[in-house]
């Protein structure tokens, strides 16, 4: 029998290859340290987009390329820029920032004018906002914005406060497509992404089939985590997670309706077995006499006068 042979060296190539893959990744914790961002930094960066992620190999955790850590280090002013670029402030930090008061940073934020990244309830149950401080950087060194800083607000602004609006809720939803979609890598995940920002009932009218919607459900993004499901201090978040407005409710469901045709086409969803037919029971009472029947009579009959 002709003997194997095995190259030693080649065999060490192919076992090394996996480690070296690995070692292109970095899990996010590292990732956070390596540029020296805290995690709530590091998370922001990724949401808006400035730092790059990708599922595990597994489908779970996340994780980042070596290249695009070198990436990081590379950008101008590092690593001060992008600690500043990751960076979310309150009404009370960001009005300081912006060097106006409070309750002018509050109005300006409810006419949508600036935009919040993220919230928190306080232990009072009351939603705090926050903003990315770069963007209230650039909205207070925008000449066009001045009017807005000093001075009275004016009258068609007013009267849009005195009406009781507040966008904050809005507009913050409508930062969530693009940070859920940059985080799911298949077609489901995306549909369950936008699936998220509606009720059931809006999310079922856009997607009638039962079997894609019970599949599309296993995609669906909780609200941010701010106590149990249905508890006081999850409802906030769970209404502000949900789309409102009928004008963003059917831009949504139409983006729905879009995202669930193409996962059908990538991968249609699962559906049951189709049921196995039982025995002909025409076919059982042929070969089984029933009792009580005329089939059974002559045996009867037979022992009776025997």
């Amino acid at each position: 029998m002709p003997v194997r042979h095995v190259d030693a060296h080649d065999t060490t190539a192919t076992a090394e290859r996996p480690v070296a893959a690995r070692d292109a990744w970095v899990g996010p914790g590292r990732a956070a340290r390596e540029p020296g961002l805290k995690e709530t930094e590091f998370d922001l960066a990724v949401q808006l987009g400035r730092i790059r992620v990708l599922p595990g190999d597994d489908g779970g955790g996340r994780r980042v390329d070596r290249a695009e850590i070198d990436r990081l280090r590379a950008g101008p002013g590092f690593p001060e820029a992008l600690r500043r670029s990751a960076q979310a402030m309150g009404t009370t930090e960001g009005a300081a920032l912006i060097d106006v008061t409070k309750t002018r940073f509050t109005r300006l934020a409810r006419l949508g004018l600036l935009v919040p990244v993220r919230f928190h309830l306080n232990r009072y149950r009351a939603v705090v906002w926050l903003h990315p401080a770069e963007e209230l950087r650039l909205f207070a060194a925008d000449d066009r914005n001045a009017p807005l800083l000093t001075g009275r607000t004016p009258e068609s602004l007013r009267s849009l406060l005195d009406t009781g609006v507040d966008l904050r809720p809005r507009n913050w939803r409508t930062r969530q497509p693009g940070f859920l979609l940059r985080r799911a890598d298949d077609p489901w995940a995306r549909a369950g992404a936008v699936a998220s920002l509606l009720d059931p009932l809006h999310a079922a009218e856009a997607v009638p089939d039962p079997h894609d919607r019970s599949h599309l459900n296993r995609f669906r993004r909780p609200p941010p985590s701010h106590g149990a499901p249905g508890s006081p201090a999850a409802n906030p978040a769970e209404e502000l997670m949900t789309a409102q407005d009928p004008d963003e409710v059917a831009r949504l469901r139409a983006d729905l309706t879009g995202l669930t045709e193409e996962a059908r086409a990538h991968r249609p969803a699962p559906r049951p077995a189709p049921r196995r037919p039982g025995p002909d029971r025409r076919r059982r009472e042929a070969v089984e006499p029933v009792r009580g029947t005329s089939r059974g009579l002559p045996a009867r009959w037979w022992r009776g006068n025997r």
